[in-house]
């Protein structure tokens, strides 16, 4: 979950606070950006535009379009992972100096302005360490596993690890008792007290992942970090967890498994009371394409179903005209207005990541070119509204919902260009590259798409798979 906003005692909202009025899995969710995304997004460029001065950036030497070509196979099995920056005549050595910045500052940066990476301590599996939300000061599932596949790309371990020894210290739910039972806490405190102990699926998505690939890149080390022993583990309960209920803190909750059996599609949440709802932002049919192949065995034909499903239901979801996906839906491809939140049918900022999603899948396996029409197609919406005056809420149809552009829907929209064959898509990869690095108080979601957005963009963000899995053929094949 992305824009999910706590009461912060600190600045008290003028609304009743969301604990006290909403259904628990949704009780600290995104009500509050409704009420301040303007402002928000305002501090946000604010910030952006105060960064500390970096080095001058090169000039483009060439405008050749950043455009994804068809192929019989996707990097996942050939390996190749293109450059797109490369394509607008920036060397290899500017977009490792780029990436390096990047991470430097989000990661160990200015703790007051630019970090949001935080070193807490030691416990008996090592070093730890969390993602902080800077706005809220919580600590999410969604940032933590971000953080390690970040982490995981540019081969920084220790920083890997400490973050997965922190969320499996303070996140993991480890009472077969609980309704969260296998799960991580989407929101806990910087202390790791749990704001809300159920789960939101795309952690456990990029949790997940982030392990198989650390298994293969690193080895298997003991404890905790048998990445991918603790793998398959949470990939069984994801796709197994039967029903659990239990009386919490928060009344009686019920939660079962990530995904639905029948649909094999990844749910909003596992809460019963909502479990028939998902969100086009959760799926990622190229992660379970990972699953598939190097999960367990039994459960493998059933994630190349959720990847096939997942690939129609984007057809499903994203507008005829604009390519623009709903912040929550049904699994029928129709937008859900939550009870509590009715804008839910809007492209908002969970629905940003949506195109990368469907692009990267394209991008490692080339199996549903229906992704390359949707790239295309958001593209075109988005150029058409300009490329220096596209805001960042929409309903679906196109009309502006606020005024503001932010860096994160930037780095998607650039990360399109996997797939995009809009004449143009050369234009989305260059405003990403012209970005600062963002800054400020609402750093941690820009900052965590805008590092995501250079790996998939620079060809450094790689499916980390054996050599006999990367040879070996795809379903159909």
């Amino acid at each position: 979950m992305v824009r999910r906003f706590l009461f912060l005692a600190a600045e008290p909202d003028p609304m009743t606070s969301p604990f006290a009025q909403r259904p628990f899995i949704a009780s600290a969710r995104l009500f509050l950006r409704s009420a301040i995304c303007g402002a928000l997004c305002c501090a946000a460029l604010v910030a952006c535009s105060v960064e500390q001065a970096q080095p001058p950036l090169p000039t483009p030497t060439s405008t050749v379009p950043a455009t994804s070509t068809p192929a019989t196979s996707g990097a996942a099995q050939s390996g190749i992972y293109p450059n797109l920056f490369a394509a607008l005549g920036y060397s290899q050595a500017d977009t490792d100096a780029k990436l390096a910045r990047a991470f430097d500052q989000l990661f160990h940066g200015d703790a007051a302005t630019q970090a949001l990476y935080v070193a807490d301590g030691r416990n008996s599996e090592g070093a730890k360490a969390y993602i902080l939300d800077v706005n809220n000061n919580d600590v999410r599932s969604e940032g933590m596993s971000y953080g390690m596949m970040i982490a995981l790309q540019l081969n920084k371990k220790a920083e890997f690890d400490a973050l997965w020894n922190w969320a499996y210290s303070h996140m993991y739910q480890a009472d077969p008792r609980h309704p969260a039972y296998g799960y991580f806490a989407w929101s806990v405190s910087t202390q790791g007290v749990a704001n809300d102990e159920m789960p939101a699926p795309d952690g456990e998505e990029y949790f997940a992942t982030a392990l198989y690939f650390a298994a293969v890149r690193w080895g298997d080390g003991a404890g905790i970090y048998q990445y991918k022993a603790k793998a398959d583990a949470l990939l069984t309960q994801m796709r197994h967890r039967q029903i659990i209920s239990r009386t919490t803190p928060r009344g009686e909750q019920a939660a079962t498994a990530l995904f639905h059996p029948d649909h094999a599609m990844v749910r909003f949440t596992p809460d019963l009371a909502h479990a028939d709802h998902t969100d086009a932002s959760y799926h990622l049919p190229a992660f379970y394409e990972v699953w598939a192949r190097l999960g367990p065995v039994a459960d493998r034909p059933f994630w190349h179903k959720a990847a096939s499903a997942s690939r129609t239901y984007f057809s499903k979801a994203a507008h005829a005209k604009t390519g623009l996906t709903p912040e929550y839906g049904n699994f029928d491809g129709t937008p859900w207005a939550a009870p509590w939140r009715p804008d839910s049918v809007d492209f908002r900022f969970d629905a940003w990541r949506s195109a990368m999603n469907w692009a990267v899948d394209w991008h490692w396996w080339r199996q549903d070119v229906t992704a390359v029409t949707l790239s295309t197609r958001l593209q075109g919406f988005f150029y058409q509204e300009g490329l220096n005056h596209y805001v960042s809420q929409y309903s679906l149809d196109g009309r502006k919902l606020d005024s503001n552009k932010t860096v994160g829907l930037v780095a998607m929209n650039a990360v399109a260009s996997l797939a995009s064959q809009h004449p143009e898509s050369h234009q989305f990869v260059q405003a990403l590259w012209q970005q600062p690095i963002p800054t400020g108080r609402y750093r941690y979601y820009d900052g965590m798409l805008y590092l995501l957005g250079l790996l998939h963009v620079s060809g450094e963000f790689k499916a980390w798979l054996p050599p006999e899995v990367m040879a070996a053929p795809l379903p159909g094949q």
